[in-house]
């Protein structure tokens, strides 16, 4: 049950909403959970909660134009040109606090192509979670 919590709290964590799985990742290790499943549990759930950011930003499109829309045209165009300036391999650092979740929205609006979208993110989220584990480990004991 706890690698499922540790998944939700991941899953969650990526999307726009507020969270941060990696007390809870920390806090697992030290009680003993399995590692490489606590790693696979949270960079899975993080990456498909990235995968929901990336599928609303797909839609954005769809909705731009509505009068209850968030962004305006002029800020919409701006972190278009951003994204694009920067391109695909900014999804490497998806796993940042503020601009992570954003990216992996933008990546959706600029129709990246999915496969190279879930290569990139896991990567980086993978290679963030693997930090955690190791710092769990070996510094927070």
């Amino acid at each position: 049950m706890s690698y499922f919590s540790l998944f939700l709290s991941a899953l969650l964590s990526a999307t726009l909403l507020p969270g941060s799985s990696e007390i809870l990742f920390g806090v697992l290790v030290n009680q003993g959970y399995l590692g490489g499943l606590l790693w696979l549990s949270a960079t899975l759930g993080n990456v498909l909660g990235s995968a929901v950011n990336y599928v609303l930003g797909a839609q954005v499109q769809r909705f731009k134009h509505a009068k209850w829309f968030p962004v305006s045209e002029t800020q919409l165009v701006k972190a278009e040109q951003q994204f694009q300036r920067f391109g695909k391999w900014s999804l490497l650092f998806a796993w940042l606090p503020i601009i992570g979740d954003p990216l992996t929205l933008f990546a959706g609006v600029m129709r990246l192509p999915f496969w190279w979208f879930i290569v990139l993110v896991t990567v980086g989220k993978g290679i963030r979670y693997a930090l955690v584990l190791w710092f769990a480990l070996h510094v927070a004991t």
